[in-house]
């Protein structure tokens, strides 16, 4: 019996490396919002350094169940006042670098979850 990984409903994450991710066969070389509901589009942060309390809020407002937050080549934590807007709506967040986020990202969603990666290129 040949068993056959169920086809995920919105993007995948196809590929990653330095600088870089894939979203559906597309590279890009800029940070990304990638849900499971179907947004891919670039995110307004290029470095962890840039981050505030607006960037979290913007995910917020996606209402996913968890956040996948991608730090970069190396995890590196937001400060907990980032976090607030994500926390005040009972949202999860999970840190973690950017390739374990794109590998973690392709695992809940085709469990069916609601989730939303983050992720520093």
């Amino acid at each position: 019996m040949k068993l056959l990984p169920d086809a995920l409903q919105g993007p995948s994450i196809t590929g990653y490396g330095p600088g870089w991710v894939a979203v559906n066969g597309q590279q890009y070389t800029t940070s990304l919002i990638v849900s499971s509901e179907g947004l891919c589009q670039p995110w307004s942060c290029a470095a962890f350094d840039q981050l505030d309390i607006a960037h979290f809020e913007e995910l917020a407002t996606l209402a996913p169940e968890l956040v996948l937050f991608g730090s970069g080549d190396r995890i590196q934590f937001p400060r907990p006042q980032w976090l607030a807007p994500l926390y005040s709506r009972r949202i999860g967040l999970e840190t973690m670098d950017t390739q374990a986020a794109c590998r973690t990202f392709n695992f809940l969603a085709g469990e069916g979850r609601k989730v939303v990666a983050a992720l520093l290129v």
